[in-house]
């Protein structure tokens, strides 16, 4: 059930004692709403009443945060839930979707790569992204791409696993590379047995399970038995296989004896800052950390920054079987309950004091104590850039928010438009964008016009999304990629949408075109440089060519994706099957195209009202 009452003239505790007569003592959320009707906090509540009644009234307990948070608030609303549990899950989604002010946010919420054995008479071994819908077994998660590529590339060499698509597979009629370089044992073209094959996939599945020492000593007892027979070019491939995969042990670093699967979670709170350093421990193996720096107060405690964390990472993640945290949570019951019917079964919280896994917390918290003073250094350093940028291009203030813009193209072809954000937090990359270029009254390579294109439909977004610019949406400068041409033609669609009050700069490149001689246009003021070796100069060229090198990526992105595009997908009812009839028998697109209509009724699984569609389709569009 939900409540909510109009703002009136009341805020802060006044506001909020009116609300104390229409509440229960319901478990639930409440939402703390600005006199623009922005959230400002989002909290749960075992009973309701008895919450709300705590911001109701003056309180030396109050941090200034809270008092800050209660004296701002204009209005609220509540959604009460069957169980404080329900609260819990209902909060933190509430607060990654509306992202209040006050609370404790993760801002990076990537999902983790997996290692994949696919379903297939001769599987193939892969990294894997998302859900997890195909069939086979999956190993994770891995705290980044490059220690699943890592991994990956060991256990080629270990197990001789094939690692190319199912198509390319039935496609072979020689061993490829990976076989020359004794990366795969080349089943595609039966250089090895299905049983042998299986052998193989088995003991890399033992492996990811944490049986690594059972695989090692096989394989020395196999090579032992190989040198004895006077094999040894397999002997040498087996102590190659072993050598593997002690490597991948010794890149893993910390390998517990006693911790079979969990999560290791440490924090560290330093001036208003926090860093969440995060190990996966999966079966006895360490499978890489990653920090997270979620978005705290000044005078948030240990406790409510972890509950909160926990809440908001899990919520689209499979929870271990044992989470050990550095700090103890206060709703550790709770937690411990979501999490448990999340995953289905139970779920440990601990805050381990002595052993080996208190040992593993000390590793971490020492990781997050280390990446936080790393990143306050490089934050201190940016705010300094960001100073001397506003000094610079004349700014009245460093700026918050910069939007550098650049385009990619072959003549014309595949035209897009990239946007790249930057900040005191250094690249915001869940905020670029890539735009498609549309028009098509361009002509091909009209960068003038593409940069129009781009900047016209940025504009229309923002007035839509953030009309009274209170989102943070709206940047504090534009970088564009170009000299006087472009300045004039960004400015012209400026004034055309009245936004005449984020400042505008080009960057050029100088008459030589070499970097350190970038030329800076504004509207109406004549060009001007910076010296050649100022750490602004510096500090622009990297916001540029980041720009450059996201447009281009997304450029290429494209043009393979329109390479790989088929006209048989265009034709209704030409599915996957009967595209690859079509293509085996003619060879190719090109070759169906021209294909008469009783060559078409030949092709196994092609009707005969398929083959006048398809015969019709191609000489329509001729």
């Amino acid at each position: 059930m939900t409540r909510t009452t109009d703002a009136d003239t009341l805020t802060g505790h006044a506001r909020i004692q009116g609300y104390l007569k229409t509440l229960d003592s319901s478990p639930g959320v409440y939402r703390m709403l600005d006199a623009q009707a922005r959230v400002l906090y989002v909290g749960k509540a075992r009973n309701l009443r008895a919450r709300v009644s705590n911001y109701s009234r003056p309180s030396p307990q109050h941090s200034g945060r809270i008092a800050r948070m209660i004296s701002e608030t204009a209005s609220m609303m509540f959604l009460t839930t069957r169980t404080e549990t329900e609260a819990l899950l209902l909060e933190q989604n509430l607060i990654k979707q509306l992202k209040p002010r006050y609370n404790v946010l993760l801002r990076d919420d990537k999902s983790f790569p997996n290692i994949q054995v696919t379903d297939h008479p001769f599987p193939m071994i892969r990294k894997h992204r998302g859900a997890k819908k195909e069939k086979g077994a999956y190993y994770g998660p891995f705290a980044s791409a490059g220690a699943v590529n890592r991994t990956l590339n060991q256990l080629q060499r270990a197990f001789l696993l094939r690692n190319c698509s199912d198509a390319m597979f039935d496609s072979r009629t020689r061993p490829c590379l990976q076989y020359q370089i004794k990366r795969c044992s080349a089943p595609c073209v039966g250089k090895i047995s299905e049983a042998e094959y299986a052998a193989s996939v088995k003991d890399a599945e033992r492996f990811l399970s944490g049986k690594s020492t059972n695989v090692q000593e096989t394989l020395a007892k196999e090579m032992a038995e190989a040198s004895e027979a006077m094999e040894f070019e397999r002997a040498a491939a087996l102590r190659d296989r072993i050598r593997a995969l002690t490597q991948v042990q010794t890149a893993q670093g910390i390998n517990p004896r006693g911790v079979t699967e969990a999560d290791v979670i440490a924090l560290h709170l330093e001036k208003g800052q926090a860093c969440v350093q995060v190990f996966f421990i999966r079966a006895n193996q360490n499978w890489g950390n990653r920090d997270f720096y979620p978005r705290v107060g000044p005078d948030v405690e240990e406790a409510e920054v972890l509950e909160a964390f926990l809440g908001q990472f899990y919520d689209t993640k499979e929870p271990p079987k044992l989470i050990l945290l550095s700090h103890p949570i206060e709703n550790e019951d709770l937690m411990t309950e979501a999490l448990s019917d999340k995953l289905g079964r139970k779920v440990e919280i601990a805050v381990p004091l002595r052993g080996e896994k208190s040992e593993l917390v000390d590793g971490a918290l020492r990781n997050a104590r280390e990446s936080l003073a790393r990143r306050m250094a490089e934050t201190a350093t940016q705010g300094k850039l960001l100073r001397g940028l506003a000094d610079a291009f004349g700014l009245d203030a460093p700026p918050e928010r910069i939007e550098v813009y650049d385009n990619s193209h072959i003549q014309g072809t595949n035209a897009v438009g990239a946007m790249i954000v930057a900040g005191p937090d250094g690249f915001l990359k869940n905020q670029y964008r890539k735009f498609n270029i549309r028009g098509d009254e361009l002509t091909p390579g009209d960068d003038f016009g593409m940069m129009k294109e781009v900047l016209s439909r940025r504009f229309k977004r923002l007035l839509k999304d953030d009309p009274d610019r209170d989102k943070g949406l709206w940047p504090d400068l534009l970088l564009i990629d170009g000299g006087a041409g472009q300045v004039s033609a960004v400015h012209a669609i400026m004034e055309e949408y009245g936004v005449e009050d984020v400042p505008m700069v080009g960057v050029a490149k100088g008459v030589d075109r070499d970097a350190g001689k970038e030329e800076f246009h504004r509207s109406g003021t004549r060009p001007f440089a910076l010296r050649h070796n100022d750490p602004v100069l510096y500090f622009v060229q990297r916001l540029r060519d980041e720009a450059h090198r996201f447009a281009i990526g997304t450029h290429r992105a494209k043009r393979a994706k329109s390479q790989m595009a088929n006209p048989l997908d265009e034709i209704s009812g030409v599915g996957a099957s009967r595209k690859r009839a079509l293509l085996a028998h003619f060879g190719s697109a090109k070759a169906v195209s021209r294909a008469n209509l009783a060559d078409l009724k030949a092709v196994d699984g092609v009707s005969e009202a398929l083959a006048e569609r398809i015969y019709a389709f191609f000489h329509e569009k001729g």
